[in-house]
């Protein structure tokens, strides 16, 4: 007896399957057997779940902003069962203690399965974080953020050629940043403006070993994801920079402020035809409250949330023609994990069983429908297709709008060490 079958399936080459699944992992993809539970999958669209390699989950000190509770429920309910946790916490990631305590906090709370990065700083420990289990390096901030300040140019040289003799992942916010606290959304990206970004990229290479793994987080234009590809780096892109332009808030709005910033809607429109030549997407969520973002301009906060709508937004413009399933696919499930190089969930035997199901029409974006503990969404009002049931490693873990919490599976680095218990 099966422990689930999700009966009727189309696969993306159109073929109509049963799909078989045993503790946790896909068995078969063909006819039907007998299994305690059986899904019909008819007029739905099963996406395998996606990963969000950027994601900052809060909790301790932030909790009022998000926990591990509050933002896995959040990725589950967008169909994401696998999220990376960036190490710039209060405190930082560090060292094993802050890394480990981050793993015990996550294993006591998530719903969904989750990896921690280590943060690269100048007192960083590299080699403990990464026999400690840190699935990647970074953000490293080239430049400063909410929570993150700028590496000096030794600092980074020095971790940078510690983390590639390792065989370690560096993940990186590259940015150039110029001028005083901005007043406005315009002023804020002309500061951080598109042009820098490249340059940011570029500069990278000097600090890089010949054949170094380097990822750039969120790139805001066409033009600087295609400065990472010319640098051999992989580049991700948020739906935020795809989907939004500063042209949709006012020039105040500080829910549109976020590192790196909006863009104009000529080069929001620029990336969102470029999607062919970007390699992944993630969110970057980033919740801040309400509170918090009704600050003055020149004060209020750099982020925003967004693991739940990540892949929904993306759904809906699968729906119109836009984009391909097969694309989205590869952006949010089988790219990332080949960075990160975890196992993707898939359909055929022996992948891991993690699967979102979504109705094939949308619905419109509302903050009171979401799960993120910040109550807002840049994304009001825009057209998503959220799944209606999410299965991780074989379990219903959300089933329209109820949760189900299952232990949720630790994705360490490749240079974990188990340590001896003393």
């Amino acid at each position: 007896m099966l422990d689930l079958l999700l009966s009727d399936l189309t696969l993306p080459d159109g073929r109509i399957v049963d799909l078989q699944v045993q503790d946790g992992i896909v068995v078969h993809a063909g006819s039907a057997a007998p299994a305690h539970q059986t899904i019909d999958c008819r007029g739905l669209f099963v996406l395998p779940a996606a990963i969000d390699m950027h994601v900052h989950m809060r909790g301790g000190a932030q909790s009022v902003k998000e926990d591990w509770t509050t933002g896995s429920r959040s990725a589950l309910a967008g169909g994401v069962t696998v999220v990376v946790d960036q190490p710039n916490t209060v405190p930082p990631i560090i060292d094993h203690e802050h890394l480990s305590a981050r793993v015990a906090d996550a294993a006591a709370h998530s719903y969904c399965g989750f990896g921690v990065n280590g943060a690269v700083t100048g007192d960083a420990r590299i080699a403990e974080l990464w026999q400690g289990g840190a699935l990647a390096f970074g953000e490293v901030f080239i430049a400063p953020s909410s929570y993150g300040e700028a590496l000096t140019s030794e600092v980074q040289q020095r971790t940078f050629a510690e983390i590639h003799q390792l065989g370690g992942l560096v993940t990186v916010h590259a940015e150039e940043v110029s001028g005083t606290a901005p007043t406005g959304l315009r002023q804020h990206c002309m500061q951080r403006s598109p042009t820098g970004e490249e340059r940011a990229v570029h500069a990278l290479q000097g600090s890089c070993a010949p054949g170094q793994r380097v990822h750039c987080c969120h790139m805001s234009t066409a033009g600087s994801v295609d400065a990472a590809h010319r640098a051999g780096m992989t580049a991700e892109v948020t739906p935020h920079h795809l989907l939004l332009s500063i042209e949709r808030f006012a020039n105040t709005d500080t829910h549109g402020r976020v590192n790196p910033p909006l863009r104009s809607e000529h080069d929001q429109r620029e990336l969102f035809l470029a999607w062919d030549r970007i390699d992944l997407i993630a969110s970057d969520h980033a919740p801040h409250t309400r509170d918090e973002k009704a600050q003055a301009f020149e004060t209020a906060p750099s982020g925003l949330p967004g693991v739940e709508t990540m892949v929904p937004l993306l759904m809906a413009h699968v729906l119109t023609g836009e984009f391909t399933l097969a694309s989205v696919v590869q952006k949010t499930v089988a790219a990332p994990a080949r960075v990160l190089g975890i196992p993707p969930a898939g359909f055929a035997a022996g992948d891991r069983a993690d699967f979102a199901l979504y109705p094939r029409e949308a619905v419109t974006v509302e903050a009171a429908d979401l799960h993120s503990r910040c109550t807002w969404t840049p994304y009001q009002g825009m057209s998503a297709v959220f799944p209606d049931q999410v299965i991780m490693r074989g379990t219903v873990v959300f089933d329209h709008g109820d949760f189900t919490r299952i232990d949720p599976h630790w994705y360490r680095g490749r240079g974990y060490m188990e340590r001896p218990q003393i």
